[in-house]
């Protein structure tokens, strides 16, 4: 390229430079770790007891997932998130066959009269968990270069995406199918989708669980409306749950105090353990936990704005969204807010499959607040 003689001209470049991870992020997921590993402690201890073992036993499996999480962690905030790209299909189809083994051979595990556990020798985990990581890094690769929606390249991947939904629907496990097509719409709106597609896409989702919801579902439903019209069957854990946070006041009652743990909340350490936070430390322990994930959120979303392409700033939104929904779901839940869904709260619930799996993307968050953009501007004479 020429230039007329003694004419100024710019010339800009993009290089990728690497910051310090965002040290917030950080700070606040270790307080919600360390926040979660004293609650499971507090709840699970006296349900241990009842079982004739350690009362730490809950604990030290939790504590167990938890140190492969941080490894976990660790890798995956020393790993380039653009590299993912090319094992995201190898993860889906990873995610579909472990969903399958779980429906289809004896290594499917029914608890609480829902199939949602694999068992492979002393590893016991929920795949559904997986297909949280699966489904975003797979809609971050597919919409980075577009957000077409009628594309045969992305065909493949929509009926793997709706053999995974089938699945675990199978299970059934209907608030995980929620959680994903919520993470995908708000994925594919950050990339530039129409608002038109997402609304009708919502209408047909709505059509399709009204139509399609069983009767166990229907009676949760109409439950959340009335618990006292079965109060000592559906509706028993959603009177519990208010009981211990009306017992818990502003102040709460106290670390280790919560009567309800004892034997009226039989799923204090998992689902509702958000009712025991609020027993024992009252409305100021729940309003602490809420900031905490507002932050959490707040730094996913300048971490996704921060970030230089587009497929950084989807594999960011979709971690966050997908995280924070989650545990907006699980304390609306356990608040009465929503009609009871098996779904436990990120980073605090019992749990070691969401633990290991909600590290591992916070690890891949990490990476991504390292990467930032420096425009070098030169002028030239």
């Amino acid at each position: 390229m020429y230039y007329q003689k003694n004419r100024a001209y710019t010339t800009r470049t993009k290089t990728y430079t690497k910051a310090p991870a965002d040290n917030l992020l950080v700070v606040v997921v270790a307080f919600i770790v360390v926040f979660g590993i004293m609650a499971v402690f507090s709840a699970s201890a006296p349900k241990a007891i009842g079982l004739g073992e350690n009362p730490f036993s809950f604990t030290l499996k939790q504590l167990i997932w938890l140190i492969g999480g941080v490894l976990g962690a660790w890798f995956f905030s020393g790993f380039d998130y653009r590299r993912l790209k090319s094992f995201a299909g190898m993860l889906a189809v990873f995610v579909l066959v472990a969903l399958a083994l779980v429906k289809f051979s004896p290594l499917g595990v029914t608890v609480n009269e829902a199939k949602r556990w694999l068992v492979i020798g002393p590893l016991q985990f929920q795949p559904s968990e997986m297909a949280k990581p699966a489904l975003v890094l797979y809609f971050a690769t597919l919409f980075s270069k577009d957000c077409r929606i009628i594309d045969s390249k992305k065909y493949p991947f929509y009926f793997i995406f709706a053999a995974m939904l089938l699945l675990i629907y199978m299970q059934p496990n209907l608030s995980m199918i929620i959680l994903l097509l919520m993470t995908s719409f708000g994925m594919y709106y950050v990339a530039g989708g129409s608002t038109k597609i997402i609304t009708s896409a919502f209408g047909l989702g709505a059509l399709a669980v009204a139509t399609t919801i069983r009767g166990y579902q229907l009676q949760r439903i109409k439950v959340w409306w009335n618990p006292f019209s079965d109060a000592l069957g559906a509706g028993y854990n959603i009177i519990q749950s208010m009981v211990a946070f009306s017992s818990g006041g502003f102040f709460g009652v106290g670390f280790g105090n919560s009567k309800q743990k004892l034997s009226w909340l039989p799923e204090g350490h998992t689902d509702f353990i958000f009712a025991i936070i609020g027993e024992e430390f009252g409305f100021l322990g729940c309003f602490f936990l809420v900031c905490l994930f507002g932050v959490f959120l707040h730094r996913g979303f300048v971490i996704a704005k921060r970030c230089p392409d587009m497929f950084g700033k989807l594999l960011a939104v979709g971690i966050t969204f997908s995280i924070c929904f989650q545990a907006f779901t699980n304390m609306s839940v356990a608040s009465s807010f929503v009609p009871a869904t098996g779904i436990p709260l990120p980073f605090v619930s019992y749990g070691g499959s969401s633990l290991f799996v909600s590290l591992c993307m916070i690890g891949v968050l990490i990476n991504i607040s390292k990467k930032r953009v420096q425009r070098i501007v030169h002028y030239v004479q």
